[in-house]
């Protein structure tokens, strides 16, 4: 396993290397995919019956930071029936529902379900590499454990959902705009050309553009419409230096039936057509794609078939993004299903009710003998 990591961003090796030891300790077999340095999944397999669905469970490991957080982010304690501590929502509570899984389904002798592979994937906080690693090894020729592995039938990535199967999600799409300028000192502005006064004019025609998008955009039905905004802004080197350079970082969120490469494009033909400053696009640092709710609704069926007299659950779509839509592109039936209350996620105080972890088991071993 990878060697452990520490430090205040999404690393999770040390994560990983527990989870290698638990798979081991209650004898499932499970394999370590470096995906870069210090950083990797850990995939481990349940053979089953085979006359049942083969199933891919997806938790990722990783968390956001800690900074402004009012309680010991990983000190977890229960308090009123809430579990606290950062990832506790998102997604350690789920992660700790399929470590109950494994634990109750392999000791069923009945073994009344498929074979199924549990994923533990890295940095789906940010760029989402562990997710973009484990189906590249599912779409090429497959070794080791996976190459054990049938067709996949269905996949279910853990998120907060209230337990309610998600169908459908926006995508995002994140870049950053840069103006140029001449610097001089600014005791004589006229003698240069100030980048942030060119930015100005971009992020104005940017704000216009992100309301055309109510209208040009058709919304979704689930998750609503596509937005836009500019959340990051800097320039300049010294107060008394006319700045060189500025740059904004966009967020646009993408609807199910856009594509986000093409959302950054159409953004960039309306900015040169209304927006008089020189500007440049600079390379995406976030491609995430939309989840579309075509071919998953027998799916969500049986997952609210499965939470039937736990909870009252229904089929749901979300304004934000999940690493779901890269499985859904292998063309298996892909939803996002979990306990946890997305409000709760990367809170200060973040937290979980430990009611919604049992419930989720109980939904889940149902899901997994009745598909």
């Amino acid at each position: 396993m990878g060697a452990a990591v520490e430090g205040d961003g999404w690393f999770e090796a040390g994560m990983t290397d527990w989870l290698g030891r638990f798979f081991h300790e209650i004898n499932v077999p499970c394999e370590y995919h470096e995906v870069e340095p210090g950083r990797g999944n850990v995939v481990a397999v349940l053979p089953g019956n085979a006359d049942r669905p083969c199933t891919l469970l997806d938790a990722h490991t990783d968390t956001v930071p800690v900074a402004g957080m009012t309680i010991a982010p990983f000190t977890p304690f229960e308090q009123e029936g809430r579990l606290f501590g950062r990832g506790s929502c998102d997604v350690k509570g789920s992660l700790a529902v399929m470590l109950e899984l494994v634990q109750r389904l392999k000791a069923d002798p009945a073994q009344m379900h498929g074979t199924i592979i549990f994923s533990c994937t890295c940095d789906e906080e940010r760029t989402q590499k562990g997710a973009a690693d484990l189906i590249r090894r599912l779409e090429s020729q497959r070794h080791g454990l996976l190459a054990t592995v049938g067709e996949i039938d269905q996949t279910v990535v853990f998120e907060p959902t209230g337990l309610n199967p998600v169908v459908a999600h926006k995508g995002a799409a994140r870049w950053k705009v840069q103006t140029d300028g001449e610097a001089v000192h600014s005791s004589d502005p006229s003698r240069g050309i100030n980048a942030i006064y060119r930015m100005a004019e971009v992020v104005r025609a940017l704000e216009q553009y992100s309301h055309l998008l109510k209208t040009e955009v058709p919304a979704h039905h689930l998750c609503g419409g596509a937005t836009m905004s500019v959340g990051r802004i800097a320039g300049g080197s010294s107060v008394n230096i006319v700045p060189d350079c500025c740059r904004i970082e966009i967020d646009r969120r993408v609807v199910p039936g856009e594509e986000a490469a093409a959302a950054i494009a159409a953004a960039e033909t309306w900015l040169r057509a209304n927006c008089e400053t020189e500007f440049e696009f600079l390379p995406p640092d976030t491609i995430s794609q939309p989840l579309n709710d075509t071919g998953n609704a027998e799916l969500a069926e049986k997952l609210i078939a499965a939470a039937s007299g736990i909870v009252e659950a229904e089929a749901i779509g979300v304004p934000y993004g999940t690493h779901a839509s890269r499985f859904a592109l292998l063309g298996m039936p892909t939803v996002v299903f979990g306990p946890g209350d997305i409000a709760q996620a990367h809170t200060k105080d973040e937290w979980i009710e430990v009611k919604q972890l049992e419930q989720a088991v109980e939904i889940l071993l149902k899901f997994l003998s009745l598909s």
